[in-house]
């Protein structure tokens, strides 16, 4: 990593570990005589956009976001088209971000992995201006993000139980969604448009996603009876959500989605309220942001799986 100056934002309350001497282990495994750092930790919701910006006037390598996804979404909002770079160490409950990167989920790793790192120039996307860099979508999981969003606790068994109770009481929405080439009508349970691949915790809802190729990832969900809830899940979490019959994907560079009124939709697993009509575009490799550079593990997998699409003719999810 050649990068000089680094400027940590801490998320307090990001996910459900402790956050206690964090601070002291970023300056002791980052600082050298070639890296500076910066510190501070967020007091309110937006307060990591305006760190970061300060961070870019004050001329910084890199931002390293020290929670989830949203809160990445917050710094990274501030530092696209900029000449500051992203870095992320994973302490939220999904991590969709750090996840589809292979950023490590352990702290400790995750800095090591830093200090091995390169910087790639990534797409995001925006949602009627308001920009995103893992998911957002409309139905379901949207009704999800918000009942999410009001629990007094976080973690992975919190959202399958909401999930399972808002299931019984969801009904399925009509979409109309507009592409530069297409024009349908969905009845949808989900839809959700990925720049990477996951929701986070390894559930792959766009599993062929890429954070450098111009296009977004779009996966629309059907009606699923209760019976093909768990066959369902099973798929969101092998990457092979494709081969469901009640699912339908394909890519596009923009898009457009109405509804028939206002509601509720999630971008970055935070729920915000949108007019019925909302503008989906992605915005070509104008995110800076660092990635593990490739190990012998990761090299090794790749030829394997390079060899089973070139013998046996299967389609590999995208790595970046």
């Amino acid at each position: 990593m050649s990068e000089k100056k680094i400027f940590a934002i801490i998320n307090p309350i990001s996910g459900t570990s402790k956050k206690d001497n964090l601070d002291k282990k970023i300056m002791k495994m980052l600082s050298g005589n070639e890296v500076t750092i910066d510190i501070a930790y967020t007091e309110y919701s937006g307060h990591a956009t305006l760190l970061a910006k300060e961070a870019v006037d004050k001329g910084y390598n890199i931002v390293l976001a020290v929670g989830g996804d949203g809160t990445c979404n917050e710094i990274a909002k501030a530092l696209v088209y900029s000449r500051t770079a992203l870095a992320i160490i994973p302490t939220g409950s999904g991590n969709g971000l750090a996840r589809h990167l292979g950023i490590p989920m352990g702290v400790t790793a995750a800095l090591r992995a830093l200090k091995n790192s390169h910087m790639v120039k990534a797409d995001f996307c925006t949602a009627n201006d308001i920009p995103f860099f893992v998911t957002c979508g409309f139905g379901f999981d949207a009704q999800i993000s918000e009942k999410f969003a009001k629990s007094r606790t976080r973690g992975g068994l919190t959202y399958f139980i909401n999930s399972l109770e808002e299931y019984f009481r969801y009904t399925n929405e009509e979409y109309i969604i507009d592409t530069p080439t297409s024009h349908s009508k969905e009845q949808a349970f989900i839809i959700a448009c990925g720049n990477v691949s996951q929701y986070g915790n390894n559930a792959f809802i766009a599993p062929y996603a890429s954070l450098r190729d111009g296009l977004i990832d779009i996966t629309i969900i059907n009606h699923i009876n209760f019976f093909e809830v768990l066959p369902t899940a099973v798929q969101l979490f092998t990457k092979t959500l494709n081969i469901n019959p009640a699912v339908k994907s394909f890519s596009t560079s923009e898009l457009t989605i109405t509804r028939p009124k206002a509601g509720i939709m999630h971008i970055d697993g935070e729920p915000i309220y949108m007019p019925e009509k909302v503008d989906i575009k992605c915005h070509k490799r104008n995110l800076r942001i660092m990635v593990p550079d490739i190990q012998a593990a990761n090299e090794f997998e790749a030829t394997l799986l390079n060899m089973l699409s070139t013998v046996f003719g299967i389609k590999i999810p995208k790595k970046i």
